[in-house]
């Protein structure tokens, strides 16, 4: 089984970026399908984007389509999102999750089997 890692957030003025790392052990990372998921204060965890093993598919939520980018690299095991044109309400915890092979598309925060511990986005006028 994986275990993942976040890193990267930070605070950052509105329309900044910011890039955020996934780091996994164990095995068989580029057998499963990978996402990014935040949650808010008071609110509940939602989808942000997915990729597919092969990086072939990638999904985004409509409020982050043109401003983020998901990638991973197999090979060193780790996963990004990349955040542009970054707004007050992108503010939240953001967790990187994790499913063997591809058994729903995208890839839903009920059907993520790994999670990681999160990492504090904060985005402030």
């Amino acid at each position: 089984q994986l275990q993942l890692v976040e890193s990267g957030g930070g605070s950052v003025q509105t329309g900044g970026s910011l890039n955020l790392s996934c780091t996994a052990s164990g095995y068989a990372f580029n057998s499963h399908t990978l996402g990014w998921y935040r949650q808010a204060p008071g609110k509940e965890r939602e989808d942000v984007a997915s990729i597919v093993p092969t990086s072939s598919r990638t999904s985004y939520a409509d409020s982050v389509k043109g401003r983020f980018t998901i990638s991973r690299d197999n090979a060193l095991k780790r996963m990004y999102l990349q955040m542009n044109s970054l707004r007050e309400e992108d503010t939240a915890m953001y967790y990187c999750g994790a499913t063997p092979g591809i058994p729903q598309w995208p890839l839903s925060v009920q059907r993520v089997t790994t999670w990681g511990q999160g990492t504090q986005v904060t985005v402030s006028s």
